[in-house]
C-alpha cells in the first residue's frame, strides 16, 4: 500500500488537471438539449476507464441515456466489488449565482467549483484513480471490481432497475461500494449506514379555461391558485407532522441507541442554522434536527407556479396552478403506498371548484444496513488510513434509489463511501468539492480495496 499511496501523492496535480476535463462536459440529463453531451460524457467515462486499466469497457444502451461498464477480474478466490456511479448532473440554474462558469472548473482555496465536482463526478473519479494507482504500482487489484456507471441519476434513474434486473447474472457481486454523499462535517470523516426513500408528485388544478379578468369575474370562480395554497396547507400541522392519515403506520421507530449515537456526534445547531442563513429551525415536534434529517419522514413543496409574476401588475384570476411536491421516506416504509395515501387525501380535501390531476414521478424506497456488518468496518477501516482518524457512523436524508434495488435484486449489501461536505452546494450554483478530501478519498479508495480483499 505505501508504494501505491505515494503513487497517489505524486499525482495530485494531474489528478485535478484530468478532473477539470471531465467536469467540462455538461451532461445534465434533464435537459433534452444537453442529450448529446450525455451521450459524449458516457464516452469520455468508458475512455478513462480504458485508460486507468479496466477491462470489458462498453457503454450499455438503455431507452435513455446509455450506462458505462468496465471490470478487472482477476484477483482469484477474493471477493468481488460492484461500485456504482453516476455521470450526469444537475441543470445549473439560477446561472447568474455561479461565482465562476458551471462547466469550467475553478480551484479556490483548496475547493474545485463546478457542476458535478462532488455529484457525482468527482466521487467516481476518486475510484477510477484509485484503480489506476493500484494496477500501476502493483500490477493487479486486492479485490476483483465491476463498474457500473449511470446516466439518469439525477432524473429518478428510470431506467436502471430494468437495467439491473436484465443484467443480474453478470452482476453478481458480494457488495457494493457508491461514493455519492457527503462526509458528516469538514474534519469528520463518515460512514453511512442508512437513506431515506422518495415519493414525488406533480399537482395541478384549471379553474377555467383561461386566465379571467379578476374585476370582471373575481368573486363568482374559484381561484386555483389560493385553492392549491389553501390545499397544501392541509397536509401538515404547526408542529411539523404530516396529516396525511397513514402516513406513519410503517415507519421505523429510531432506536435509543441510534439516538443515543446521534446525540454524541460533534453537531452544533447555532453554527448549523447560520451556515443555511435560516432564522430559525423548524421539523417535527419531539425530535431533535438530526433525527428529523435521518430518521423521520417529510413532506415539502419543491415549486410552486400560477398566474403572473413579471414585473408589474396583471389583475388576472389564473386559470392554472400547479404544485410540485416529495415526500421522503424512512424505513419501512413504501412509496407506492405513500403516493396512494397522499393522492386519496390531496382528492379529499381539495373543492370541486377545481379541476385535480395528479401526476406521480420518480421515487425511490428508503435503505438501511447494520453498521457493524464486515464490509461496513472495512470501508471504515479504509477511510481512517486516508483521512488518518476513525468516521462516525451516520445516516443521510437523501435518497439513492438504485440502494435498494441493489439489496432487493441482487441480494447485496451497500456500503456508502462519500468524501463531500455538506455545504457542497450539489444541486444549487458553486457546486465544490474540497480537495483534499478528494485526494485522502483516492488513497482511502485504494485502501478499501485491499480491505474488502481481506474479507
Amino acid at each position: 500500500m505505501d508504494t501505491v499511496t505515494d503513487f497517489i501523492h505524486l499525482n495530485r496535480d494531474r489528478y485535478v488537471d484530468e478532473l477539470k476535463q471531465y467536469l467540462a462536459i455538461p451532461s445534465v440529463s434533464a435537459l433534452p438539449e444537453h442529450a448529446g453531451d450525455v451521450r459524449q460524457c458516457a464516452e469520455w467515462t468508458a475512455a478513462e476507464m480504458g485508460r486507468v486499466g479496466l477491462e470489458n469497457v462498453r457503454l450499455v444502451d438503455t431507452p435513455g441515456n446509455p450506462v458505462v461498464c468496465g471490470d478487472w477480474l482477476h484477483a482469484d478466490g477474493a471477493p468481488t466489488i460492484l461500485f456504482y456511479g453516476h455521470y450526469d448532473v444537475q441543470p445549473v440554474d439560477p446561472l447568474d449565482e455561479w461565482e465562476s462558469p458551471p462547466f469550467e472548473a475553478t480551484v479556490r482555496e483548496g475547493e474545485i467549483y463546478a457542476r458535478g465536482a462532488a455529484d457525482d463526478k468527482g466521487q467516481v473519479f476518486m475510484h477510477l484513480k484509485a484503480v489506476e494507482a493500484c494496477l500501476r504500482e502493483t500490477g493487479k487489484l486486492p479485490v476483483n471490481i465491476k463498474f457500473v456507471l449511470e446516466g439518469e441519476e439525477e432524473i429518478g434513474s428510470v431506467n436502471l432497475d430494468a437495467f439491473v434486473r436484465e443484467h443480474k447474472d453478470e452482476l453478481a457481486a458480494d457488495v457494493v461500494v457508491i461514493s455519492d454523499s457527503p462526509m458528516f462535517d469538514r474534519g469528520v470523516p463518515s460512514i453511512c449506514y442508512g437513506l431515506r426513500g422518495l415519493t414525488y408528485l406533480q399537482i395541478d388544478l384549471r379553474g377555467s379555461r383561461s386566465d379571467l379578468h379578476s374585476g370582471s369575474f373575481g368573486g363568482a370562480v374559484a381561484n386555483p391558485a389560493f385553492v392549491l395554497a389553501q390545499v397544501l396547507g392541509q397536509m401538515k400541522d404547526r408542529g411539523g407532522r404530516v396529516k396525511v392519515p397513514g402516513f406513519y403506520d410503517d415507519v421505523r421507530p429510531l432506536r435509543d441507541e441510534e439516538r443515543a449515537e446521534f446525540a454524541r456526534l460533534p453537531f452544533n445547531e447555532r453554527r448549523y442554522r447560520n451556515e443555511l442563513g435560516a432564522p430559525k429551525l423548524f421539523g417535527e415536534r419531539g425530535y431533535t434536527t438530526l433525527e428529523r434529517l435521518w430518521g423521520r419522514p417529510t413532506f415539502d413543496v419543491n415549486g410552486l407556479l400560477s398566474g403572473f409574476t413579471g414585473d408589474g401588475a396583471k389583475t388576472v384570476i389564473p386559470a392554472v396552478a400547479m404544485a410540485k411536491v416529495s415526500m421522503r421516506l424512512v424505513p419501512d416504509q413504501d412509496p407506492d403506498r405513500i403516493a396512494d395515501l397522499f393522492e386519496a387525501h390531496l382528492r379529499k380535501v381539495t373543492p370541486r371548484t377545481v379541476e385535480l390531476s395528479v401526476t406521480r414521478m420518480h421515487g425511490g424506497k428508503p435503505w438501511m444496513t447494520d453498521f457493524d456488518n464486515p464490509f461496513v468496518q472495512a470501508a471504515g477501516r479504509a477511510i481512517e488510513q486516508g483521512f488518518g482518524r476513525r468516521p462516525v457512523f451516520n445516516r443521510e436524508g437523501g435518497s439513492i434509489p438504485v440502494v435498494a434495488t441493489f439489496q432487493e435484486v441482487l441480494g447485496l449489501p451497500s456500503v456508502l463511501f462519500g468524501v463531500g461536505l455538506p455545504d457542497e452546494n450539489a444541486h444549487a450554483p458553486n457546486e465544490k468539492l474540497d480537495l483534499g478530501n478528494f485526494h485522502n478519498g483516492i488513497v482511502a479508495s485504494a485502501a478499501l480495496y485491499g480491505e474488502i480483499g481481506a474479507c
